[in-house]
């Protein structure tokens, strides 16, 4: 509509009459006059907006309490200085306030207005920590707790982002946080602003569809300082850059270790790139806990991280720079470039182009004008902002362990061991036992299921290093003590080297010099210790030197292979362990002492010892200790006391030797049974047998007994009468002389004289005296014996039983039992010292013939068959390894397994 002349003077006159200025200041805790004389402001994604106004006012004296921290309002007007057609409107907050020069009319201030959001800047933390926190979820929580309300911030995410074990904030201002939060993921962010309220609204992005609206101007060439007040763009440039063509993301993540962490070669050009890009980036970041798809990879995996990198390289390999006078021109504005005629513009600027940033003049004297920079729109390629660097943490940070458990006495770890810790630093409540990320104890020594640790208990202080200095990637490098958790090893005890658990476990080393000793203890069982040296009291009294092992529960002392207990000296251990040379001589001396007794007995018809048996003890058993026997050795005596019972027991041999005297003090019964036969010899100095009260019983119940002496026997009863009785004859001979009796006669012959001196001799009727003669059966043998076969699968494998086997066993052909074998290999039986033989059948077909080894026609090899050596001539080839005997075989194996030679063998 075009305006009379008496209309743009009435216009004009108002325009006069208020201000000539299309730029103005709106602060409402300040009420003077401004009047803005020029403005300067830079706008950029991912960034805050900063505008320069430079105003004045006729209030010589506005105090900064106006100023400061005050809501402002900048707007600038576009279009005729009479009929300005639009407005642009900018809020924010008075950050920056300066007086400049003044005058006796007015004088000039500078003010700098920033977003609400720059003010978080201001806001510094040295240490702050959040736990099981997206990083949407903390910029949220940091923006809620400076005030901002849900409509002034917005997320528009194109993906979901995972919580992580923490995030800390360390010697940053919650601004730069946020910012490099943000910059890690790819999220950017502009401000917008909110038609309403007219404030400024943050909005957050990770993908185009985030971007700001679309925009189209038209290309403009102006003509020195005129544009015609139309709103276009003009001296539009391209710069290209040689940028990476490819990027390569790899981590470690101790809660997969078994898993590369490794992205595949990231291009987001697709190929595109290839003869204008140049170069591979690998990067080994503690950042990303998994690999992710190659093709749709997770936020915050391997191949998300990579694509984000390469991302970043390209959103600088073509920038595009620019002048426009359209003051609504925002970062976040995909902007199409028009043209009228024939084009001449490139390729690239007749795309949409995506603006990254704005530089904004102004002034009473200068229309508004606009630098931008941009970059070229793309559906595959988002915008991403330059990554800020994490802050690195150096030297560690204090903490204590923490639990879910009011005083607990014992570690508070998760399925992998890891331990939550209550930094010192934090001054956040949270829930007990969260209080941080499951951290990791670093140990001088580790493996699979292996290793060096010692569980800390609740309350114990902790250093809490960061691997490569990340503050997101902490783990407890050592514990510490303090006064309240006080160490065992100060000043009063320096000389001990100690190890002592929460629970009063303990390793003592003294090393003070003359009293060196070693402590291994337990509160169990009465205290149950080792002690070892110079053995003190917890006074430090001496109890004692050497070597004692106490308890007031049991003691069990196992060696599988054999047990050397010794008393024989081995001075400074100088010497192999089963040094047993003292022992052995006196076990020779003493066997051939037996031997000597042995041959005399054998020259006085006397039944021999078992000296061979002995023998072939020591060389085959005890030497070395060839096989699990127990050797117990003392040069000057043994002692051995019970206060009840003590008994001695022998599968086979069981032999007393001394040099000197043996005595055996029984105050009640003495019992000596033998299954067989009982052989006594003296060699000198005679027997006696003498029973001070009750009778004496000698018999041979059912074979004969025989007295025999060189010189006299004598028969006496001293109170009482001896009788001689025999159920067939009695013959008594001297010299030649006889008499015999018999149950029909009386017989007495001599080739000498008889003389019978009697007071009186008579005769009388035939006349008998009655005599008992009892009987006594033959005992049968039928004694039962506890018998264990040990049935492994193989001679060199005890622990590999036949479990789950049926079996049958026989005893000398007769079944005696069936059943399954268990686990333990183990069957047992009841030995009657009758059976010869046993047969196990299983039923995979496998027979296994034992013998007794006493009723073996060749002990030796029945000793091997019941260790599992046995010929199975069914399983035999006679093609391959046909053995000569049928103990080829099992010699062969006994060597092989056994470490059998010749030489023992003979």
């Amino acid at each position: 509509m075009t305006m009379t002349p008496s209309e743009m003077l009435l216009s004009a006159s108002s325009v006069l009459s208020s201000t000539l200025n299309r730029y103005s200041l709106q602060i409402p805790a300040c009420n003077s006059v401004i009047d803005v004389e020029s403005l300067n402001g830079t706008e950029a994604l991912s960034a805050n907006y900063h505008y320069d106004v430079l105003f004045t006012s006729p209030d010589k004296d506005i105090s900064p309490e106006q100023m400061l921290r005050k809501s402002v309002t900048l707007t600038m007007g576009t279009g005729s200085l009479l009929e300005p057609e639009s407005q642009k409107v900018v809020h924010g907050f008075i950050t920056d306030f300066r007086r400049l020069t003044g005058s006796a009319d007015q004088v000039s201030y500078l003010i700098i207005i920033e977003p609400r959001f720059a003010l978080l800047d201001k806001q510094y933390r040295s240490h702050r920590f959040f736990v099981n926190k997206s990083v949407p979820e903390v910029v949220g929580q940091i923006l809620d707790e400076h005030g901002f309300q849900g409509w002034e911030y917005e997320f528009s995410l194109k993906h979901n982002y995972p919580r992580r074990d923490q995030i800390n904030q360390y010697q940053e201002s919650d601004l730069k946080f946020i910012q490099r939060l943000l910059s890690e993921i790819g999220i950017y962010y502009y401000f917008t602003l909110q038609p309403d309220t007219q404030t400024e609204v943050i909005r957050f992005g990770d993908a185009q569809s985030a971007y700001f609206d679309q925009k189209s101007l038209p290309l403009n060439s102006p003509s020195g300082l005129e544009d015609n007040a139309q709103e276009s763009v003009w001296n539009l440039n391209l710069t290209h850059s040689v940028v990476e063509a490819g990027v390569i993301a790899k981590d470690y993540n101790h809660r997969e270790a078994q898993r590369v962490l490794r992205s595949v070669k990231a291009d987001m050009t697709r190929g595109d790139g290839e003869n204008i890009s140049y170069g591979e980036v690998y990067h080994y970041r503690p950042r990303h806990p998994y690999s992710g798809d190659k093709f749709a990879p997770e936020t915050e995996t391997a191949n998300f991280y990579a694509r984000l990198d390469h991302e970043r390289f390209l959103a600088r390999q073509t920038l595009i720079s620019g002048i426009c006078n359209d003051a609504f021109i925002s970062p976040g504005h995909v902007l199409s470039v028009t043209e009228t005629g024939i084009p001449t513009l490139p390729a690239q600027l007749q795309s949409p182009v995506l603006i990254t940033q704005i530089n904004v003049s102004a002034s009473r004297r200068s229309a508004f004008q606009a630098t931008l920079n941009a970059v070229p729109y793309s559906e595959t390629l988002c915008w991403r902002p330059a990554l800020l660097a994490r802050p690195k943490v150096s030297g560690t940070m204090t903490a204590r362990v923490t639990s879910a458990k009011d005083n607990d006495i014992y570690a508070w770890q998760d399925a992998s061991g890891l331990y939550r810790v209550v930094f010192d630093a934090d001054e956040e409540d949270r829930e007990r036992g969260l209080e941080s990320m499951p951290v990791r104890l670093a140990k001088p020594y580790g493996g699979d299921m292996y290793g060096f640790h010692f569980p800390l208990i609740q309350g114990t202080e902790v250093a809490i290093a960061f691997r490569e200095g990340d503050p997101d990637q902490p783990y407890i490098a050592h514990a510490l003590h303090d006064s309240r958790h006080v160490d065992h090893v100060t000043e009063k005890n320096s000389t001990r080297n100690i190890i002592r658990t929460a629970g009063l476990n303990k390793l003592r080393m003294e090393d003070k010099r003359g009293e060196e000793h070693i402590k291994l203890s337990t509160e169990y069982g009465g205290k149950t210790q080792l002690n070892l040296g110079h053995n003190v009291d917890a006074s430090g009294k001496l109890r004692g030197e050497g070597a004692e092992l106490r308890t007031d529960k049991h003691i069990a002392v196992r060696g599988g292979a054999g047990l050397f207990i010794s008393a024989d000296k081995q001075p400074k251990a100088l010497g192999p362990i089963l040094e047993m040379q003292a022992a052995m001589e006196r076990l020779k001396q003493s066997a051939e002492q037996m031997d000597s007794l042995s041959k005399d007995a054998q020259s006085a018809k006397a039944e021999p010892a078992q000296i061979e048996a002995q023998l072939s003890f020591m060389r085959e058993q005890i030497k070395e200790l060839k096989e699990a026997v127990a050797v117990l050795s003392a040069p000057e005596g043994i002692a051995l006391t019970s206060g009840k019972h003590l008994q001695l027991a022998a599968r086979q041999n069981l032999t007393f030797s001394a040099g000197a005297d043996t005595d055996i003090g029984i105050v009640k019964r003495l019992f000596v049974g033998v299954g067989q036969g009982m052989s006594l010899f003296v060699r000198k100095l005679g027997i006696k047998l003498i029973a001070n009260q009750g009778p004496v019983t000698i018999q041979a119940q059912n074979d004969q007994l025989q007295l025999l002496a060189r010189q006299g026997l004598e028969i006496t009863s001293t109170e009482d009468e001896i009788h001689i009785v025999a159920k067939k004859k009695i013959v008594l001979n001297a010299g030649g002389s006889y008499i015999t009796l018999d149950p029909y006669k009386i017989e007495l012959g001599t080739n000498g004289d008889c003389n019978i001196k009697a007071a009186d001799f008579a005769y009388s009727e035939p006349a008998n005296m009655d005599a008992s003669h009892p009987e006594y059966p033959a005992l049968q043998e039928n004694v039962k014996q506890s018998l264990r076969l040990h049935i492994p699968q193989a001679p060199n494998a005890p622990e590999i039983s036949w479990a789950g086997m049926p079996y049958s066993l026989f005893a000398d052909g007769s079944l005696v039992k069936s059943g399954v074998l268990d686990k333990s290999g183990q069957l047992p039986i009841d030995h009657q010292v009758v059976t010869r033989e046993y047969t196990l059948e299983m039923a995979n077909g496998v027979r296994y013939q034992i013998p007794v080894v006493d009723a073996y026609s060749n002990p030796e090899q029945g000793k091997l068959a019941n260790l599992g050596f046995h010929h199975h001539p069914s399983m035999a080839s006679s093609d391959i390894n046909t053995p000569d005997t049928h103990t080829a075989h099992r010699m062969t194996y006994a060597r092989l397994l056994g470490n059998v030679n010749d030489k023992d063998e003979a």
